[in-house]
This record gives structure tokens, C-alpha cells and sequence, in this order.
């Protein structure tokens, strides 16, 4: 993983030294690491808040008292999350290169562009690449306006999932396809009352469902539900913070539908400044605005951390309001 992250830094580099040819890229896919960064920027997705107290042991020569800390809570920028229709052709210009393809990973799904408007496609797939979040800079920048912020547990341009380093999984589904989340109905699955799109398991990238949005987002769904827990059969590094709660943060937990741990923000083909959870719509919704020709869609995973200022050796206690 170190070897393929020093390649994704060097292609970038190769890429911003070629500028005639990443220019003809950036016309046609439009999503670029200059234009990700400022959208770390958001008062909507960062949801800064004061949620409670900490309780320090602080010693010294005079003897041990009581200190307090703040503790806060707010939503990190981790990974930016790629849902893309062809093999090779990640929508982020310099991140393309990371996953060409290869002899297990070929072709792509099918996308919006190649049916009639009156049909539907059923069956559909996506590549998935989740790298670290390049605007870490820009998002502390901002964030210190607020005072003492949290630790993201990702760095910046750093793979963490490349579907097509993944292709027996991603492209078979074994050994998912005979979990019991994969086999039970109404287990794992994201959506709401009347409007499913789709089942987590197998997290694979191929899935039933007419709507390409929701297609790369439950593909994205699937990545950040890897790649924030370890152990699991996929190639892959997991988000995983080493901090404890002794030296008052709190990461979250792993990723998983309908929870608040997590937010996601479009980056493309339309760039949001706010961030939501799956669905963040009525059953009713089309979501047409946000349909890509091309199949191909960006997002960012943002996660919520909680965590104290260090006033003492010993964190005694803590509480939320």
C-alpha cells in the first residue's frame, strides 16, 4: 500500500508537469484536485458544535487538581469517493492513472447515455476508488476560526480503496454473496419506505437498480462501509484511528447506512456545499439534477469526531449536555 500511495503522489506530480494533456482531460471529466479543496470549506458539513465537558487530572509541584476542557463535536473531510462507469476513467483527472485497467478488471458498467430514455437498465456496475481527502489543509484553515478542532484519521491523496486492486471481490462478490446480510432481506440495505436503493451485501460493484445516482452512491456506500472497519475480505487499507478515548477523542465508528456518523457531499457532476445523509429525499424524488451522463460521480465522506483539549495527565471523566 506505502508503493501504490508513493504512485498516486508521482502520477499527480507527472500530471501537473504535462499540462497540455491533463488540461484536455480536465475539459472532459471537469473534476480536478484545485477544485475538491475549497469544498473542505463548509460551515453546512463541518456542524461544529459544543456537546459537553472533560474532566482532567492535572499534577504538579504544588500537588493535583481539576482541570476542564470543552469537548466538541464535528464532521471531518476523510475520503473522496469515486463511482465511476468505466474502467480507467475515474471522473477525478488526477487520480485516473491510480486505477487503469488490468487483466482482471477490463470493462465497465453500463451508464445512463447508453439506453433510450423510455428503457431502464436493471443490472449495473461500478469502479470505486476512495483516497484521502486533499483539502485536509484547506479544512484546517477553516476550522480554526471555531478553536480547538479534531483529527481526521486519513492523509491526504493516500489510497484506500481501488476496486480494480480489488476485482475478485468487487467483480465476483465472493465470499459476500453467501453472508447472511446478502442472503436476508431488509438487512443492510440503504433507502427508506418506498424508495430502496439497494442491498449493502455483497459489496461488490454490480447492482439492481434503474437509477444511475443511486447506483454510485450505494457503490460509494459500500466502499466507506470496507474501508472503515478492518479485517474484511477486500484488498484495501482501513480508516482506523490509533487514538483512544483516554486521551479524550472520540473517533467514530465504522460506517453503516442511516447513521449519523456520517454525511456525504456531492463533488460531482454538481458540486454541493451541503452535506446529507442517504436518502436525503422524499420517495417521490426524481434526483434528475443530479443524473451524469456519463455515469461517473464524485462524493465526499465526511465523519464525525468528538474530542476534548488535553488539560491534564489523566482523563477522569466526561460528559455531553
Amino acid at each position: 500500500m506505502k508503493a501504490l500511495t508513493r504512485y498516486v503522489r508521482s502520477a499527480v506530480l507527472a500530471i501537473g508537469l504535462v499540462s497540455a494533456v491533463a488540461s484536455a482531460n480536465q475539459a472532459e471529466a471537469r473534476l480536478t484536485t484545485a477544485s475538491i479543496i475549497p469544498s473542505a470549506a463548509s460551515h453546512n458539513c463541518m456542524d461544529y458544535k459544543v456537546v459537553g465537558v472533560c474532566l482532567w487530572l492535572y499534577c504538579g509541584f504544588s500537588g493535583c487538581r481539576i482541570r476542564t476542557s470543552v469537548k466538541v463535536g464535528h464532521f471531518v473531510p476523510e475520503l473522496v469517493v469515486s463511482s465511476y462507469e468505466n474502467t480507467g476513467r475515474n471522473p477525478w483527472v488526477e487520480i485516473a492513472a491510480v486505477s487503469p485497467p488490468t487483466g482482471e478488471a477490463m470493462a465497465g458498467g453500463r451508464s445512463t447515455g447508453d439506453v433510450e430514455p423510455t428503457m431502464h437498465q436493471q443490472l449495473r456496475f461500478k469502479n470505486v476508488d476512495a483516497i484521502g481527502h486533499p483539502g485536509a489543509s484547506m479544512f484546517n484553515h477553516f476550522a480554526s476560526q471555531f478553536g480547538f478542532t479534531c483529527q481526521g484519521a486519513t492523509q491526504s491523496m493516500r489510497p484506500y480503496f481501488v476496486s480494480t486492486l480489488d476485482a475478485l471481490a468487487w467483480r465476483s462478490g465472493i465470499p459476500e454473496s453467501v453472508y447472511p446480510e446478502a442472503l436476508i432481506p431488509g438487512r443492510r440495505e440503504l433507502g427508506q419506505p418506498g424508495d430502496l436503493w439497494g442491498n449493502i451485501f455483497p459489496r461488490s460493484g454490480f447492482i439492481s437498480q434503474t437509477h444511475d445516482y443511486k447506483s454510485a452512491a450505494l457503490m460509494a456506500q459500500r466502499a466507506a462501509d470496507i474501508v472503515t472497519r478492518e479485517g474484511q475480505p477486500h484488498v484495501y487499507q482501513p480508516v482506523i484511528s490509533t487514538a483512544s478515548s483516554r486521551n479524550g477523542y472520540w473517533p467514530p465508528g465504522p460506517v453503516e447506512e442511516g447513521s449519523k456518523n456520517h454525511q456525504w457531499q456531492d463533488l460531482y457532476p454538481n458540486r454541493s456545499s451541503s452535506c446529507a445523509i442517504w436518502p436525503d429525499r422524499s420517495p417521490q424524488h426524481t434526483y434528475s439534477e443530479r443524473l451524469d451522463e456519463g455515469g461517473d460521480y464524485a462524493f465526499a465522506l465526511w465523519r464525525r469526531y468528538e474530542c476534548c483539549q488535553r488539560r491534564g495527565f489523566e482523563l477522569i471523566d466526561h460528559y455531553n449536555f
